[in-house]
């Protein structure tokens, strides 16, 4: 299942060309992730107070297709496609009007607030994500 977030595409996000910066699709997908894990109901300043647990990328593949412009309306579509002890995948892809630009898997690691070593996700929001993976 699928979550969608509507980004415009702002000066700030392009280069001298008015192309989207790539590295700035990174930021739409973080955005993606975040706003997605908030509708379900979970707020990571909460798990980092509460749990003491926060998320690190680990690893991510990422394949640009097509470039985004200014001004652009982008839909960020997240979805988790693999739940672990420590770690959730993601697949996102940033679209314009349905068509595919820039895609990317994304390995997140759960891990300590404090020491930064793995830990495990906590039971509720793994059991959770599970329920939503493809």
């Amino acid at each position: 299942m699928y979550s969608t977030l509507p980004i415009r595409v702002y000066y700030e996000d392009t280069d001298a060309g008015g192309v989207v910066f790539y590295a700035n699709y990174l930021k739409f997908f973080e955005r993606g992730r975040t706003e997605w894990l908030r509708q379900l109901g979970v707020n990571q300043t909460d798990l980092a107070a509460k749990e003491n647990r926060i998320f690190v990328v680990k690893g991510l593949d990422i394949r640009y297709r097509k470039p985004a412009r200014l001004d652009d309306l982008l839909s960020i579509r997240s979805k988790v496609t693999r739940v672990g002890k420590a770690s959730i995948d993601f697949h996102q892809v940033a679209e314009l009007n349905g068509e595919p630009l820039c895609e990317s898997s994304i390995q997140i690691c759960c891990v300590d607030a404090q020491s930064l070593r793995p830990a495990a996700l906590p039971n509720p929001l793994k059991t959770l994500l599970n329920q939503l993976q493809d």
